[in-house]
């Protein structure tokens, strides 16, 4: 089981260059734990693109539906005042933002504390950055965008 951030669950829902090595790391480990705003995060995304004018709002709707099927079958990770006072020192100790922050305290938090030998699938590179640092394996080896 790994860790993903939403920026890498997005290019399962919705077709950009990473998609195929995303789709290729849930094939190889399909359980996964996410942070509970996930689904809001990358419906979030799916809106912008609509407005950019890169999803109609038929492809908008066909975005979620993947996004509503990973959701059923994760371990989620949900807000509790661990997961704030870890994002608190994050946000003290790295350049993040705090929905960065949030996803990063909530790995911690799934691990116990011991990030050592867990795998974070990220493709923001600040937030691999910090999550490295902290001492996950970043999955990609490089991201993919």
């Amino acid at each position: 089981m790994m860790f993903w951030d939403a920026s890498a669950v997005i290019p399962l829902c919705v077709t950009e260059k990473s998609s195929e090595a995303m789709k290729s790391l849930l094939m190889a480990d399909p359980l996964m734990a996410v942070w509970w705003t996930t689904p809001v995060e990358c419906c979030s995304a799916f809106a912008r693109l609509r407005r950019e004018g890169i999803l109609d709002t038929e492809e908008e709707g066909l975005a979620k539906e993947p996004l509503y099927e990973l959701m059923k079958a994760v371990t989620e990770i949900k807000p509790s005042q661990k997961v704030r006072d870890n994002a608190l020192r994050l946000i003290a100790t790295h350049p993040l933002r705090s929905a960065d922050a949030l996803q990063l305290a909530a790995a911690l938090i799934w691990t116990n504390g011991n990030p050592h030998g867990y795998s974070f699938v990220c493709l923001d590179n600040k937030l691999r950055m910090a999550a490295q640092k902290e001492g996950f394996t970043i999955v990609p080896k490089k991201a993919v965008c």
